[in-house]
């Protein structure tokens, strides 16, 4: 088999604020025959997510930088077209972190196989994948729902935030949302079955609005974006309520630092507990979490939605539209046929 090209998006700028189309460039690339021990697989979905904003800066954090002029990376699935590796088969679908591609060789160290009978392969970079997860995570461990709590969530209709709200709901707690459309709003409470929700957009003061929405105040805080979200929910904690601090999407594109919340001296004067975590430290329950999560779905528990921008090509148009506010629920972006 000769040598295939396979096209791929590159970093070439590191953005100052909002990421623009000129920060990518698409190159094609040789990606040659798999050897003894390896594998070639043909991606079909990608997802673009908020945390790689961060990596597109040089600066110390959980994880590494991206590179200039290197391909990005990112949550993927695929289908193994050719294998030379004991472990995987041809028609295999898996999962991996090599996104922003079309093909690409491994020797199966970075595969995670999924499993099309429980949801659709896409599903793995969703509700079944690293969102769901962090959801899940997130709520249960750090938040710690007791039936009967108000939670809040921010981008409540995001691909963390929907799954939040449903597991939240299973708990038997009253949920709260804030999305920037009716159409989104809609969707939260007609779908996801949320008891309140607020279009941030259209809001003439959001502190009040949550005041308004919970007169019992705010038992958990799942926090997605960070800024008048934040501040908001300080000041609507019932006392020993739970923050949980899982994005600040509001700051990611910021040129400056951003002013800490004017009124953080609620979380002591309510005894508040504010806990940040990452869902990669807890990747050793993803088997846990998965079965639980195809159950709720296979009960009708779960509901989500993807946004799908078609073409590796649109990537970087997709990326930028999660700032904007372009998706409903996951954004994945379709980059080839399924390699059957």
């Amino acid at each position: 088999m000769a040598k295939m090209k396979s096209r791929e998006i590159r970093l070439k700028n590191r953005p100052s604020g909002m990421p623009t189309e000129d920060d990518f460039e698409i190159v094609a690339a040789s990606v040659s025959e798999p050897r003894e021990g390896e594998v070639l697989v043909g991606n079909i979905y990608m997802s673009v997510d908020p945390y790689m904003r961060g990596r597109m800066a040089d600066r110390e954090s959980y994880v590494a930088p991206f590179q200039i002029d290197k391909p990005l990376e990112g949550g993927c699935v695929g289908r193994i077209i050719q294998s030379k590796h004991p472990k995987f088969e041809q028609g295999n679908y898996v999962s991996s972190m090599r996104g922003w591609r079309e093909y690409y060789v491994s020797d199966g160290s970075d595969l995670t196989r999924v499993d099309p009978a429980l949801a659709p392969v896409q599903a793995y970079l969703g509700i079944m994948g690293m969102p769901g997860m962090t959801a899940y995570i997130g709520l249960l461990e750090m938040g710690k729902p007791n039936a009967g709590d108000t939670v809040f969530v921010s981008a409540a209709s995001g691909a963390v935030g929907s799954a939040v709200c449903q597991i939240a709901k299973i708990k038997g707690c009253r949920v709260v949302g804030s999305s920037g459309s009716n159409e989104k709003i809609n969707w939260l409470r007609k779908e996801a079955g949320i008891d309140a929700a607020i279009n941030y957009k259209k809001t003439e003061n959001l502190m009040t609005d949550l005041a308004e929405i919970c007169p019992d105040r705010i038992d958990i805080y799942y926090d997605n974006v960070g800024g008048e979200h934040l501040e908001a929910s300080l000041e609507n904690m019932q006392e020993c309520g739970r923050i949980v601090l899982c994005g600040m999407i509001s700051q990611y594109n910021a040129t400056k630092r951003p002013r800490g919340p004017a009124n953080l001296f609620r979380a002591i004067e309510r005894r508040l507990t504010l806990r940040g975590f990452i869902v990669t430290d807890h990747f050793d329950r993803m088997k846990e979490f998965q079965e639980q999560m195809s159950s709720w779905i296979r009960d009708g528990r779960v509901k989500w939605k993807e946004t799908i921008v078609e073409g590796i090509e649109h990537a970087p148009q997709a990326f930028i539209g999660l700032f904007k506010g372009d998706n409903l629920g996951k954004m994945l972006v379709k980059v080839g046929p399924d390699p059957a």
